[in-house]
């Protein structure tokens, strides 16, 4: 740590600034009281002390050095307000441990040579911090791109399980437990998930704990990974509030965003994490197509358009079959089947079905009179009724008939 012993001594002293052996204590010293590398200060105390012999101001090269260091810091896990106390601590030790040859009782030359440790000492942290939070910089970029791959690999399900399970570890998932997944999403167009998944991610640590959870964003969502059982307890999986409990939180944001969150239901192990978001990415389908009015949906009570969805074809003759022929009456199909969803939705009470669609009850009988007449199908028979049923939800998953039915290949 002696490079300032090339420029020379002032002489008259064995214990000279250019020789370094009185700088290693002063440097472990430091390092000791701030509980820091001692490597981190590199030459940073010989360019202290050429600048109280001297005068001298560090070189660009010697700053980069600096500046290598401050990234060796992050990297190393070291913060920078403790970097920073390193080099002011050294600063202050080796200003008091100058060899007495060095003062002087001028005091013009001992103000010269503080102010030219002082802009040492100005331009060494400047450079540290600045490589400090270059290389934190790096690290963070580092981190989101490791964090985005895991989580569309997670939610992929078909990564490599053994290798999955030990990625997750550092997110403090345990893939061998189970999971559900809940997404939020915005009821329209530009709704700010960035700041949403970071309030969801405070309120989802204070509820289920800091392990087993995970919240981030996905394709203008927010996504939340939650362990089936309240954190630390035995109690019953929160599946039915983990939804609530987001959506309350969204509320409070202020920013008159309306939002619906849907939740999939919990499974174990490395899959069940992508089957619980494929539930809650189909619930999210399902209710804007079906228009529901709920802001928070589970996918538990949405299985039956599951069921109706996988195998297109069937519902698709169901849909031409049963409902097609509405298309012959004046209004077109989009009222009676209008009508039909309120029925059922009303539990089959024309009354209440009435109130919902804003008009009479005679309105609401004498269309369903006209569906019995058009589709030889009707609500007062219990097999007709299912089909009529069955094929109204089919119609809402098909989005018929604003869009054309499929057509075989």
């Amino acid at each position: 740590m002696a490079r300032s012993g090339q420029r020379g001594s002032t002489g008259g002293s064995d214990r000279s600034p250019a020789a370094g052996d009185w700088l290693d204590p002063v440097a472990a010293a430091a390092a000791a009281a701030c509980q820091a590398p001692v490597d981190l200060l590199g030459e940073y105390l010989p360019m202290l002390a050429d600048a109280a012999v001297h005068g001298r101001r560090p070189d660009a090269w010697e700053l980069d050095a600096v500046r290598e260091l401050g990234g060796r810091a992050a990297a190393g896990g070291v913060g920078a307000r403790r970097a920073v106390e390193l080099y002011l601590s050294a600063a202050w030790r080796l200003w008091r441990e100058l060899p007495a040859v060095e003062r002087s009782a001028d005091p013009e030359k001992v103000r010269g040579a503080a102010e030219a440790v002082l802009r040492v000492l100005d331009d060494a942290v400047g450079a540290l911090v600045e490589g400090h939070q270059s290389e934190r910089r790096e690290m963070i970029r580092h981190e989101e791109a490791l964090r985005r791959e895991f989580v569309d690999d997670l939610l992929r399900g078909d990564a490599d399980v053994s290798r999955m399970v030990a990625r997750a570890e550092p997110f403090g998932i345990d893939l061998g437990k189970s999971h559900q997944v809940a997404l939020a999403a915005p009821r329209a167009a530009g709704g700010a998930t960035d700041r949403a998944a970071v309030v969801l991610e405070r309120v989802v640590v204070d509820r289920f704990g800091d392990r087993d959870v995970l919240v981030a964003t996905k394709d203008g969502r927010v996504v939340v990974v939650v362990p089936s059982r309240a954190a630390g307890t035995g109690s019953p999986a929160p599946g039915a509030d983990v939804g609530p409990v987001l959506h309350e939180e969204l509320g409070r944001l202020g920013s008159g965003q309306r939002w619906r969150v849907a939740a999939g239901r919990a499974f174990p192990g490395a899959y069940g994490v992508a089957r619980s978001y494929e539930e809650a990415r189909e619930a999210l389908v399902f209710a804007d197509r079906l228009d529901l009015d709920a802001d928070v949906v589970h996918a538990r009570d949405l299985l039956v358009y599951r069921v109706l969805g996988r195998d297109q074809a069937a519902i698709v003759d169901l849909v031409r079959d049963v409902l097609g022929p509405l298309g012959r009456s004046r209004g077109g199909a989009e009222v009676l089947l209008d009508t039909l969803q309120a029925y059922f939705a009303a539990g089959d009470v024309a009354t209440a079905a009435a109130r919902r669609l804003h008009v009479s009850v005679r309105t609401v009988t004498y269309r369903l009179a006209r569906i019995a007449q058009l589709t030889d199908h009707s609500v007062a028979s219990p097999d007709q009724r299912f089909s009529l049923h069955a094929a109204v939800l089919g119609a809402r998953l098909l989005e018929w008939p604003a869009r054309p039915l499929p057509t075989d290949p």
